[in-house]
């Protein structure tokens, strides 16, 4: 490839225990697919690489649920999750999954080499263990109070509300999700990987090598970790689903997801170097290739700590340049979850849209969680979709092929004299690439789909401004030099476009007859991309408008999904055991009246709140912040148990607990006091 760069991009592989829908596309892989066709179409060397994580809890969950083998079930999603990827156009040079033999072998030579080297740790701890289901409880057959945000359903690996990673020994009130027993603990062996050895490494590495470069959300979470000092981390797991621990006296035990899924990168680029009959190693092991990783935000600890400490232990592997994780995308203002169907998912997009998967792949670009959390609304995609890709792109494109048809049979017409207006829109043209690019090279994808934009913007406003239709009688050799200039516009569009919307570029391309040796560089560099009298094909619209009707049907299938979740909650939350009345009476209710509220520092969920019961003032800490925010709830009357034992929840003691129900949304709302009793420090009976 002589002197181009060579790059390794990895996108995050998605569990096959459920279709993908519209959170992955725009967390983690049209970024990522974006990036890459970037780099193609500079005509640099890239491998872009992904596939299916067919191993850990999750797979064995959804086997036990269904009354499947847990192959059946990744036989089953490892073909859907591919489909999709392939109907939105992610090019992924090879999509693998974790159950190839070339990965067992592969993942169990890292871990024969660590082994070898002494670079783990082999110890005797206690585990959950479910004693109704005869089994240790890893991860996800566990859940239970974050100890950190006191989040209830919190997992034994991770707390999903506040992104801590976690033992399932350290949930508080932990429950077995196979039986629903109350787990007690059991003496395992396992091998655990010194993270703290790997300490001073990751600090220079991370925190001198990259403050500058990588983006604060990953950067911040992963300077939290080390400021908190790094722990042993098992990389073992007492499962009968995974790759098995290749070392005597380990029978029962299979290798940690999170050991074993990032190597899937390595496995995968293997098998699409043996397909192509090309050397792997240099994608891997040569210090002239760049190595990115693109994940979502949940999977910044394993991809910044825990698989460089791998890397860095087995020896002859590079380390990412960059991993630009992504936030969250929420729908319609809730998180998305695959439990509670509260998604789009992708096969069904396609159903309801056909052939608009560009309008998809541009509203999550335009709309993409890169800095904070973000909502996608079907009223913001059908608007991106009609005001933006419509109006100005499709409009666009739309007139200058009907009007090179119209007024010269399709040819590109010679120019004549330039104008300054002729010679700003043609300047605007060359620059477009390296400004997109300056966009792209820092992972900046938001702002450079709106650059590219800007460019049919360009072009839209040249033409309104010139009025090529009403100088064709008077000026027809000014026509003639409007419409040269309007198709290298678009020409160039059709490149620079291909990144973000690949399919609608395709089409374009052939209708302004594009040389097949222009690229991203060369419309950068020619000052002409189309010749005159290029016979340019034949026109099509790009883009369809979506009409109110098609939204509404979106809004009411998620108000249904909306109003069964409720129904079903009512349904299946069971009645506590029975208490004595002697009990109740223990209880001290009393009314409550906010003086005062604030956030509390680095949580997303609590309120610190002042509160006059009467006799005091009390602070109580209650979980409403994603409810109310702080000028919401002071002056509220509300409903205080006073004498519940103090506890201490993210350094603030909190002296009581308010009292909250939830309506039909699905929203806190206060248990309100009658107006007989609304005096602070009234005992409610």
């Amino acid at each position: 490839m002589g002197n181009t760069k060579r790059h390794t991009l990895t996108a995050a592989l998605p569990y096959t225990n459920g279709p993908i829908h519209i959170g992955h596309l725009a967390g983690v892989y049209v970024p990522a697919d974006i990036y890459a066709r970037y780099l193609r179409n500079k005509k640099e060397d890239v491998v872009f690489i992904c596939g299916s994580d067919e191993h850990g809890v999750a797979i064995s969950m959804k086997a036990r649920k269904e009354g499947i083998s847990p192959q059946e079930v990744i036989d089953r999603y490892h073909a859907m999750i591919d489909q999709s990827f392939q109907e939105f156009g992610i090019s992924f040079d090879h999509y693998s999954r974790t159950s190839a033999q070339i990965h067992h072998q592969t993942a169990s030579e890292f871990f024969t080499t660590l082994h070898k080297n002494n670079d783990f740790i082999e110890e005797f701890t206690e585990q959950l263990y479910d004693s109704e289901a005869q089994q240790f409880l890893a991860d996800r057959f566990v859940t239970g109070t974050c100890p950190k945000c006191q989040y209830e359903e919190a997992y034994g690996d991770q707390c999903e509300q506040c992104g801590s990673s976690l033992n399932a020994t350290e949930l508080i009130n932990p429950t077995s999700t196979l039986s629903g027993a109350v787990p007690t603990l059991k003496e395992t062996k396992h091998w655990f990987l010194p993270l703290d050895r790997y300490q001073d490494f990751l600090k220079e590495w991370i925190l001198e090598g990259h403050a500058s470069d990588w983006k604060p959300n990953v950067y911040g979470q992963v300077k939290s970790w080390l400021d908190d000092g790094l722990k042993p981390r098992a990389v073992t797991r007492d499962l009968d689903w995974g790759i098995p621990v290749p070392v005597k006296g380990a029978e029962g035990k299979v290798l940690y997801v999170w050991f074993d899924a990032p190597i899937g990168y390595i496995s995968a680029t293997k098998e699409w170097a043996r397909l192509k009959g090309v050397d792997w190693e240099p994608y891997w092991k040569d210090e002239n290739t760049e190595l990115i990783h693109f994940i979502g935000k949940d999977n910044i600890v394993f991809h910044c700590i825990i698989f460089p400490a791998i890397l860095k232990a087995e020896g002859n592997y590079i380390l990412p340049k960059n991993v630009p994780a992504n936030e969250f995308l929420n729908l319609e203002g809730n998180k998305l979850s695959t439990s509670k169907n509260w998604a789009v998912w992708l096969h069904e997009y396609l159903n309801d849209f056909p052939g608009q998967q560009d309008a998809l792949r541009y509203a999550l670009t335009a709309n993409a969680p890169e800095n904070k959390d973000n909502d996608f609304t079907w009223k913001d995609f059908q608007a991106r979709n009609n005001n933006e890709l419509v109006a100005i792109y499709g409009n666009f494109i739309n007139r200058v092929l009907v009007l090179t048809q119209k007024y010269y049979d399709g040819k590109v017409p010679t120019p004549n004299a330039f104008t300054d207006a002729d010679l700003s829109v043609l300047a605007a043209l060359k620059k477009a690439p390296k400004t997109i690019g300056d966009s792209l090279d820092r992972f900046r994808f938001r702002e450079a789909s709106q650059l590219m934009m800007n460019l049919a913007r360009t072009g839209n406003k040249y033409l309104a401004e010139e009025e090529p239709w009403k100088l064709i009688k008077t000026a027809p050799e000014r026509v003639q030099t409007i419409i040269y200039v309007a198709v290298q516009v678009a020409a160039g569009l059709s490149v620079l476009s291909e990144p973000f919307l690949p399919f609608s570029s395709k089409k374009l391309k052939n209708m302004v007859a594009l040389p097949e040796a222009c690229d991203w560089k060369q419309v950068g560099l020619k000052n002409e991309l189309i010749p005159s009298q290029t016979q340019l094909g034949k026109s099509a619209l790009l883009f369809s408008k979506i009409e109110d009707d098609t939204i509404q049907i979106q809004l009411d299938k998620l108000e249904a999904t909306k109003l069964k979740n409720n129904e079903e909650a009512l349904q299946v939350t069971p009645v506590k055991e029975t208490v004595s009345f002697e009990d109740f009476t223990k209880l001290d209710l009393r009314v409550g009246t906010i003086l005062s509220a604030e956030k509390v520092a680095k949580t997303k969920k609590l309120l610190a709140l002042k509160v006059n019961i009467g006799s005091e003032t009390r602070t109580i800490v209650s979980g409403i912040a994603e409810d109310y925010t702080p000028e919401e709830v002071v002056g509220k009357t509300v409903s205080v148990l006073v004498n519940l034992a103090p506890r201490t929840l993210r350094g603030v003691e909190s002296q009581g607990i308010i009292l909250m129900t939830e309506n039909a949304e699905g929203k806190l709302v206060f248990v309100t006091p009658s107006e007989a009793n609304s005096q602070p420090g009234f005992t409610i009976r």
